[in-house]
């Protein structure tokens, strides 16, 4: 019995204590969840200790009936004996018996608070996902748009491609993209096949220029410069960003998924959908939060008993599933929040890339300032490695 206390779940080991009020953070939230569980991990610790009591008494009791058994003379006292101690035996196998109920009791509390509190976890990871600063700057950072002087130089660059197109395909077709896109400012291409064919034509720009033109023309050729690099430097990004589509499609199919076993799970425990998303999911209070978890917990064991009642024989297998398919979706939890992580990190290589140049150098230094708050934010929100390690040690075995 000690032995199976010391296999306790990872989740049912670290005591925590209760945040009071509004719970906004992915930490707080933990230290919810981790109240909960460590309410099951005392309850089972008190039936333990109890079960432990009992087994030891039981075991006096049948070494004391051995004793008396080899050393009385009478057939009829033996015979009582043995019956005496058949049932002492009995009434340990029926302790051993509810030590493993206790065991799946609360495994699957732990499994569906687990569950549940999911909801709270996704979510930060969607918005993390969805809106940042940082992705606003590098998209900024690769228009050339947003470097001073640029807007007014295209300006110039797009009215000697008006004047000229009829005479030069190459201006053509520049004008024809330029119509198609819009806003000129702000869609100037720098990538893709556009981009060797815009290059051509602002090259073609800088060689009709006089040398009356000097400023202008120290200008063009800086501007030019810019609008190749930035052209690499958007190549660079979006070798980055397609791991984005990736994980764009693994964030949904965990939510499609988790849709799935929580609708299940709260069916299983007779408890409302329509209760879950107004007393936890959409509530603010930590303590109300706390209060549903609580009849839930007590729902899931209740289901457990239940579960044996009716199907003694095979009353595990249905569980047995329930806690497997809960500690995949939370390891695929800490596999999509490592490959953010592994993913962000890649941004650090094309800062430094681009950092020390002359005409990007400036707003690659604000990059770098938004990614290290990005950097901040995950690191104080997830903790993927920590996560995913702590999913293969969930449950108690027995």
């Amino acid at each position: 019995m000690k032995l199976l206390k010391c296999l306790l779940l990872c989740c049912l080991i670290t005591p925590a204590a209760f945040a009071q009020g509004p719970v906004d953070s992915l930490s707080s939230e933990k230290t919810l969840r981790d109240k909960i569980l460590n309410d099951i991990q005392e309850s089972l610790d008190r039936k333990n200790s109890r079960l432990d009591s009992t087994i030891a008494h039981i075991d006096v009791r049948v070494d004391k009936l051995d004793s008396l058994i080899k050393a009385s003379g009478s057939a009829k006292e033996k015979a009582e004996k043995l019956l005496e101690r058949v049932q002492a035996l009995e009434d340990k196998q029926k302790a051993l018996e509810q030590n493993e109920l206790n065991i799946y009791q609360a495994n699957y509390q732990s499994a569906v608070i687990n569950l549940l509190s999911m909801d709270r976890e996704i979510k930060p990871l969607v918005l993390f996902h969805t809106a940042k600063d940082f992705f606003s700057e590098l998209a900024a950072t690769g228009n050339p748009a947003t470097y001073p002087g640029y807007k007014e130089w295209f300006a110039g660059f797009n009215n000697y491609v008006e004047k000229n197109k009829d005479k030069d395909v190459t201006l053509e077709v520049i004008s024809n993209s330029l119509k198609i896109s819009g806003d000129i400012s702000a869609s100037i291409p720098v990538g893709g096949v556009m981009m060797q064919v815009m290059f051509n034509g602002m090259s073609s720009y800088v060689n009709a220029m006089s040398n009356r033109q000097k400023a202008l023309k120290e200008q063009s050729k800086q501007m030019l410069l810019l609008t190749m690099t930035l052209g690499q430097f958007c190549g660079d990004r979006d070798k980055i960003e397609v791991e984005w589509e990736g994980i764009t499609k693994s964030l949904g199919v965990l939510q499609a998924d988790y849709d799935k076993a929580l609708t299940r799970n709260l069916a299983t425990i007779q408890s409302p959908k329509a209760d879950f998303y107004t007393f936890f999911s959409l509530e603010n209070d930590a303590d109300k939060r706390y209060l549903y978890l609580t009849e839930i917990r007590k729902q899931a064991a209740d289901v457990v008993s239940r579960f044996k009642k009716e199907n003694p024989k095979d009353w595990k297998e249905k569980l047995y599933y329930e806690l497997a398919d809960v500690q995949a979706l939370k390891l695929k939890y800490g596999e999509i929040t490592l490959r953010i992580y592994e993913h962000i990190q890649q941004y650090n290589e094309l800062i430094k890339k681009y950092k020390a140049d002359k005409l990007m150098g400036g707003k690659v230094s604000i990059l770098e300032t938004k990614l290290s708050e990005l950097n901040d934010t995950f690191d104080k929100t997830f903790e993927p490695q920590e996560y995913i390690h702590s999913v293969s040690r969930m449950y108690k075995v027995g």
